[in-house]
């Protein structure tokens, strides 16, 4: 018979699995992704530390060169001065008692903290996540002051005639151009038709 032909019957085991090529690559995919990610949201980190840094730079220059209450006539138009803005940008509520510092510093955290997030989920947006990046150096520029000073530094000041504007300094400049950047960025967002609009339905096709 066969058995006794010493013919023996196949054993079944258990087939080895080989992964696929696309699953064996996924985890570098993912992780060169998660690394353009990274790159694509620290531009933007880095702008706002180029902010900062220019912003604390020229404040130590100016506080070095003048002293409080000095008035350098550069044109007829414009001054460098040196004075201690216990307020907001352009010196609004510089006069009141003390209490506007830890509102301010408390402020510029939480946006700070709040922009910071929304450069990192926006950051392919180049109008967007580029005003934010501004708006994030001016602000941390001027609490390093608060911290530090308890007092913004300013000392740009225009002035035309009798009319005279509220000296600021770069960190207000980079914010101020920030939020124009922003208003910008929001009436092209509403002028592009969006991506489905302007896609044919599958009637049309």
């Amino acid at each position: 018979s066969a058995d006794g032909a010493g013919t023996t019957a196949p054993t079944w085991g258990a087939t080895p699995t080989i992964p696929s090529c696309a699953a064996a690559a996924r985890p570098t995919s993912t992780g060169r992704g998660s690394r353009v990610r990274s790159l694509e949201a620290g531009r933007w980190f880095a702008i706002a530390i180029v902010v900062a840094s220019l912003d604390q730079w020229s404040k130590h220059v100016v506080r070095q060169a003048l002293v409080y209450g000095d008035v350098v006539r550069v044109t007829d138009f414009f001054d460098l001065v040196l004075v201690f803005n216990p307020g907001a940008a352009f010196s609004f509520l510089s006069s009141a008692s003390g209490w506007q510092r830890e509102l301010f510093v408390g402020i510029a955290v939480v946006a700070s903290v709040f922009m910071s997030y929304l450069i990192v989920r926006h950051r392919t947006r180049l109008w967007f996540a580029g005003a934010l990046a501004l708006i994030l150096g001016g602000a941390v520029g001027n609490v390093i002051d608060r911290v530090r000073l308890h007092a913004v530094v300013d000392f740009l000041h225009f002035h035309i005639d009798q009319y005279s504007w509220p000296a600021f300094n770069l960190a207000d400049s980079a914010i101020t151009c920030g939020a124009v950047m922003l208003i910008l960025d929001s009436l092209l967002e509403r002028r592009t038709p969006s991506r489905s609009a302007r896609s044919p339905s599958h009637g049309e096709l």
